[in-house]
């Protein structure tokens, strides 16, 4: 069994397909808003993380990579543009470095070629066993959302929040783990396909030095910067998030990267 759902694609038939990535404790909803402004030029499909909205319960350990080669074998025998959050973005970048024949372009968002330390992941994937996922909303809330985020676009706050409480909790600690053992900062020289950094203006989880490093590392990188967003840009700021991303898969389509 997949360790990731994949959602069917939608939009213009025919057209080039992009894949969305989660954030450790978010689904596909992350992207809810953004989907439809990308549908009219692309096909768009998301996937869902073991134990999150509707990815399969976690029986095993696993890792980033692990999650690199599930979304590619989920995904049909075609190349394809990626964009991806936090461990999204990690899937990313693996994926990248993985199976690079298949990328067209990865977008890398609220992400970084290593992400916190392998203690607090640990940490955190025993309070998740212990005391379940609920017990992380608020620190969650506070990672995840620039300060008027959640004012503004409040019903998919909640959503994101509820998605979080909602999780299998020992997916989420497989998730942390794999996290804890992730790091592909010597890697990165190895990336041949278009690489985007994106990181939120007040993302303290993942900064602007995470997003710099890929790009200066990558072989064909750049960065970009999403105003007035925290951790989970496509949330917070949509319509930002899609016009980056068009203006980034169609500068790859072009060669012009």
């Amino acid at each position: 069994m997949s360790l990731i759902s994949l959602t069917a694609p939608i939009g213009r038939a025919g057209a080039p397909l992009v894949v969305l990535g989660p954030s450790l404790g978010t689904s596909t909803i992350l992207w809810d808003d953004v989907v439809p402004l990308l549908v009219d030029d692309y096909r768009v499909a998301a996937w869902d993380l073991p134990g999150h909205g509707a990815g399969p319960v976690a029986r095993e350990p696993f890792t980033v990579a692990d999650l690199a080669d599930a979304v590619a074998a989920a995904v049909p025998d075609e190349t394809f543009l990626y964009a991806g959050v936090s461990l999204g973005g990690a899937t990313g970048l693996e994926l990248a470095l993985r199976h690079g024949s298949r990328l067209r372009g990865a977008a890398i968002v609220a992400s970084g070629a290593v992400l916190g330390d392998p203690a607090s992941w640990t940490d955190r994937a025993a309070q998740a066993r212990a005391q379940s996922t609920s017990s992380l909303i608020v620190g969650s809330a506070q990672r995840w959302f620039a300060p008027e985020s959640m004012a503004r676009r409040p019903e998919l706050s909640g959503r994101l929040l509820h998605a979080l409480q909602d999780a299998d909790d020992d997916s989420y600690a497989r998730c942390c783990e794999a996290l804890a053992a992730y790091d592909v900062r010597s890697s990165l020289g190895g990336i041949e396909v278009p690489v985007l950094a994106v990181w939120g203006a007040f993302d303290a989880v993942a900064p602007e030095a995470k997003a710099v490093e890929i790009a200066e590392r990558v072989r064909d990188g750049r960065v970009q910067r999403i105003d007035d967003a925290g951790h989970l840009p496509p949330a917070e700021q949509p319509e930002a998030v899609a016009a980056v991303l068009r203006s980034f898969f169609a500068s790859v389509s072009r060669g012009d990267v």
